[in-house]
């Protein structure tokens, strides 16, 4: 259970960012894409690109093809589905509050 949360916090921290979002969101609509040219859409350095792509490997959300000298990026959505979990979690608790909060209305109980 700890390196579940641990795992559900990196992949939180990693789309925390704006920038690591639409870098994400750029490569589910693009497939596969040079480094370089996920750069060109962005007014920040290839250093500063590379970084945010780092750290979205480092979660597996992307991962990284090297193909002579071009590095390409592809995104990796497998672990989205620990945040997708984690979100089932929590809307079945507050169904289970709601559905005691009903209970009570209809009954009339305190």
């Amino acid at each position: 259970m700890v390196e579940h949360n641990k795992q559900l916090s990196g992949l939180l921290k990693a789309v925390s960012d704006t920038t690591r979002r639409s870098l994400l969101t750029q490569l589910c609509q693009q497939g596969p894409t040079r480094v370089t040219d996920l750069a060109a859409f962005y007014d920040m350095s290839l250093n500063a690109i590379s970084k945010h792509i780092k750290v979205l490997e480092k979660v597996g959300l992307v991962s990284r093809k090297t193909i002579g000298r071009a590095h390409f990026i592809e995104a990796n959505l497998e672990n989205i589905s620990l945040f997708e979990n984690w979100l089932k979690e929590l809307k079945s608790i507050w169904e289970i509050r709601l559905d005691k909060l009903n209970e009570i209305m209809e009954t009339g109980e305190n």
